[in-house]
């Protein structure tokens, strides 16, 4: 690894910070390298409309003449247009920074290269590329929304040994797959993404509040599928607590606090139809944990991006099966918390995306 390299793992490191809060805005790390070799400053985007990274990079400097002789690296290009925050490719030229590594170009059509650019314009050495592709993993979602106009898709469900995700409710309960730790580490997942969407069968027989409760965060805005709006008003997702989309062919007005609904023409599919309201709402992350009816129609119609899945050692033998990933895409990552496993699957990200 070289020392630019190395320096820009720090950076993807810090990045992470920003998952939970960061969005709309992509998760940016920065750091500030004096010539002597050695870190003066880091920094990360905390949160949407607070300082970008490498504002705060900056500010962490304790003696600013350093910086006429250090190289700031970020992981996605500097900003070069006024949003919430200045331009930061205007502060980094004004500090007087001379050299700046670049980790990947930012897709988002108001900057895609003007920064690298203004930073070029102004005599400054500009280094681009390195560790692109870890980089672009870092803002996929961002990249994703940008490109696609839909959100990143997270497909998640838990299932027993024998490949089924519930019984046939012949006794009203569910069959309860997942352990203190996973359950805890599915309310961690939720408050990674910005909405969570049910199916109607789901709601009814669940009742999900579809909360972080067992994890630090925000909710996610809620979204359930109720064709002709036949759900009971005690479920908790009408509750009032957290935001609620409801998408049905009715063009009724919500009687409920908190709670909208979308129209929908369900003569065609469903989900370009949701995924344009989200992406109107600038909803940057989806994750979907309804029943496998629902989920397979996301991987049918190729509508993911990520699919997790949490295996027990538990069998059922019978019951309601669990869906059907194609061959094409092997599982990523293993995971094993106790007896139970956890198959993360992602389809390719290149540069296509």
């Amino acid at each position: 690894m070289t020392k630019d390299e190395k320096y820009m793992a720090r950076c993807v490191q810090l990045a992470r910070n920003g998952l939970c809060n960061a969005a709309p805005n992509p998760m940016v790390g920065a750091v500030i390298v004096h010539k002597d070799d050695h870190i003066i400053g880091e920094g990360y985007h905390a949160r949407c409309g607070e300082a970008h990274a490498e504002v705060n990079a900056i500010r962490s400097v304790k003696d600013e003449q350093m910086l006429k002789e250090s190289t700031i690296y970020v992981s996605l290009e500097p900003c070069s247009h006024y949003g919430k925050t200045p331009p930061c490719a205007d502060l980094i030229i004004s500090k007087g920074i001379p050299r700046v590594v670049v980790g990947c170009v930012d897709p988002f059509s108001e900057v895609a290269g003007r920064g690298i650019q203004k930073l070029r314009d102004a005599g400054i050495e500009v280094i681009v590329g390195v560790l692109e592709e870890e980089c672009r993993e870092l803002i996929r979602r961002f990249i994703t929304f940008h490109t696609h106009h839909r959100p990143y898709i997270l497909l998640k469900w838990a299932q027993s040994a024998d490949g089924y995700i519930d019984n046939e409710r012949t006794n009203g309960s569910p069959v309860v797959f997942s352990t203190p730790l996973t359950s805890m580490l599915v309310h961690k997942k939720r408050a990674e993404h910005t909405a969570i969407l049910v199916g109607r069968k789901t709601a009814l027989l669940d009742n999900p509040s579809l909360s972080t409760r067992h994890w630090y965060g925000k909710n996610p805005l809620r979204l359930v599928i109720d064709k002709d709006l036949t759900l009971p008003t005690h479920l908790q997702l009408f509750n009032g607590s957290v935001r609620t989309l409801v998408f049905t062919q009715k063009n009724e007005v919500s009687p409920y606090p908190n709670v909208e609904y979308v129209t929908l023409d369900f003569k065609g599919n469903i989900l370009p139809q949701i995924m344009e309201t989200l992406y109107n709402q600038k909803i940057q992350s989806l994750m979907v944990e309804g029943g496998a009816i629902l989920l397979q129609s996301f991987i049918d119609t190729e509508y993911w991006d990520e699919i997790c899945v949490e295996t027990s050692p538990i069998a059922i033998e019978n019951g309601v099966k669990a869906p059907i990933i194609p061959q094409k895409y092997v599982f990523l990552t293993e995971h094993r918390f106790g007896r139970e496993l956890k198959y993360v699957f992602k389809k390719p990200f290149g540069r296509e995306i």
